[in-house]
């Protein structure tokens, strides 16, 4: 056994996260003949399955909607869902209740939310500054707001934003982690920068929520967005939620006023009234089958400490950092992320010449990561079950692959 397996273990027995494991149901075995057990490393695209889901699920189709029918709008506690939900992922964002609503996509709610931001800066502010290395709908969408509110789009790097931030700056979407090198962002400075100028901020938590500690309120975050399949464990699909602080949900002026938002959504009324708090991000029906499927997966974050999920983090990327460096031969691959905890999310990205088929091959071999055109290689920690030698096989199978001639 090598001195890093050895490690390993060392690290694994005292992990106080360990326990969580048995949350989850893993199953990522390597059909590999020499790999006794897989290793899932891609949580930060789609978490695994909690165990608590599947049987939520049958009920759910079971008997709230096979034998309770529509009587489970109130009975079930469908029509509370969206903010009930919300109220979970509140703490886990560094958020008081009553100011979350889960529903939509991470798209729509993007959406929503920089239109309604450009709208709350107010007449003689032109300019939407936008992220220039954000996931592409967030430039997409951002790019269509921009034209729909008769501004114009600046893009720009995260660190240029101060410099850029001017009396005409409406609105600012960032990113609070890369998506491609796993770089955190400087949510407190950026947003305090984004408001000396009087603008709005809106924060992209994708990459966040669930790996690390937020802060929303403390930094005074005025609207954030985020999804629920990645380190929430959600599943595939599952509703992204919408952050409106509890100042400002009076301002808030939704690009999308649909019946669910309505003061009085069954008044069936032909004007629009928008209803009190956080309701106002909501639109249309709520898709309770996967909205009550997420319910369940947040019950693995009971008595769960974000900060202890941080630690973690911040020790397994450590980890692999330092077992790449032993196993993978000098000059193969290259880190993108940032060595300083304070710049660093919780996935390592790893630059590599022939990345696609590497990670074919490691796939094959049950080490299960991503591949991001044109040459990285993205590798996922969730502290809440992903182990110590989880990371040390890892990156000894990494090693094999790219060491074995071309």
């Amino acid at each position: 056994m090598s001195e890093l397996a050895v490690k390993a273990e060392k690290l694994d027995a005292a992990d106080e996260l360990a326990v969580l494991r048995e949350r989850f149901v893993l199953d990522t075995v390597s059909d590999h003949a020499t790999d006794a057990a897989g290793v899932y490393l891609d949580g930060n695209s789609l978490g695994a399955l909690p165990v608590s889901v599947p049987g939520r699920v049958d009920d759910v189709v079971r008997r709230q909607w096979g034998e309770l029918r529509i009587r489970s709008w109130e009975e079930s506690g469908w029509w509370t869902a969206p903010e009930r939900i919300g109220d979970r992922i509140a703490p886990l964002v560094g958020a008081a209740p009553g100011q979350i609503v889960v529903g939509d996509s991470t798209s729509v709610n993007v959406f929503k939310a920089l239109v309604a931001a450009v709208r709350m800066a107010g007449a003689g502010r032109d300019e939407i500054v936008v992220d220039a290395t954000t996931f592409p709908t967030d430039g997409y969408i951002a790019e269509s707001a921009a034209r729909m509110t008769g501004c114009t789009l600046r893009p720009v790097l995260p660190g240029e934003v101060p410099g850029v931030l001017s009396g005409r700056t409406a609105a600012v979407l960032l990113n609070h982690v890369d998506y491609r090198t796993g770089r955190l962002h400087d949510l407190p400075g950026l947003t305090a920068a984004v408001h000396e100028a009087g603008a709005v901020v809106v924060w992209d938590l994708c990459h966040s929520a669930g790996a690390l500690p937020v802060g929303l309120d403390e930094h005074g975050v005025d609207l954030a967005v985020g999804c629920t399949y990645k380190y929430l464990n959600g599943g595939p699909g599952s509703p992204a939620y919408l952050y409106v602080r509890a100042d400002l949900q009076d301002r808030f002026d939704s690009p999308l006023p649909g019946w669910n938002s309505h003061a009085d959504p069954f008044g069936m009324r032909t004007a629009y009234e928008p209803g009190a708090g956080a309701v106002r991000g909501r639109v249309g029906t709520p898709d309770i089958l996967s909205m009550l499927a997420l319910e369940a997966a947040l019950e693995v974050w009971d008595d769960v400490s974000v900060d202890a999920v941080r630690a973690k983090s911040l020790a397994l990327t450590d980890f692999f950092l330092e077992c790449v460096g032993e196993y993978v031969p000098e000059g193969r691959v290259a880190s993108l992320t940032p060595v300083a905890h304070e710049e660093r999310g919780s996935q390592v990205a790893l630059r590599c010449e022939d990345a696609g088929d590497v990670m074919k091959a490691l796939i094959e071999r049950g080490v299960v990561g991503d591949f991001r055109h044109p040459d990285v290689l993205r590798f996922g920690f969730t502290p809440l079950y992903v182990g110590f030698a989880d990371v040390e096989r890892a990156a000894r199978v990494l090693g094999e692959v790219v060491g074995k001639p071309a």
